[in-house]
């Protein structure tokens, strides 16, 4: 089911980046979510991007293979939200696609246990330099 627009539905984008998370979560590539549930890598990236609906069987299948049960790909879903309410700011989306990347799950995870807001400022500060400094030439 697509929106007025033309682009994929509400639900169908927010199921399918938790299927994303979830994989991502567990360093699975997507073409080994696809060899699992017998589909193409591309057919696993239309499901995450939302661009093709998931069927019940084949959510169910996905939720077996990514040791989940399938509420997890509805949570956090706003029935009631407006259309609008889908779309991501700039900041939003960098943070998101931050987040799918095995790097921003380890950061994630691993952060909070950093003890002191003290040494937590501190990493940030670094990390503010790093992503500031520009690579040197040679």
């Amino acid at each position: 089911m697509t929106s007025n627009d033309g682009s994929p539905h509400g639900i169908d984008t927010h199921v399918g980046l938790r299927v994303r998370k979830r994989r991502k979560e567990l360093g699975m590539s997507q073409e080994t979510l696809a060899v699992h549930l017998g589909l193409t890598f591309q057919q696993v990236q239309k499901y995450e991007r939302g661009s093709n609906r998931i069927s019940a069987s084949k959510l169910h299948a996905i939720a077996m293979t990514l040791r989940k049960p399938i509420g997890y790909f509805y949570a956090d879903y706003d029935d009631d939200a407006a259309p609008d309410s889908f779309v991501e700011s700039a900041s939003e989306r960098s943070i998101s696609t931050f987040l799918s990347t095995r790097e921003g799950i380890e950061l994630a995870e691993l952060f909070p246990r950093v003890k002191g807001p003290k040494l937590r400022r501190r990493i940030l500060e670094l990390t503010k330099t790093l992503a500031d400094d520009e690579p040197e030439r040679s």
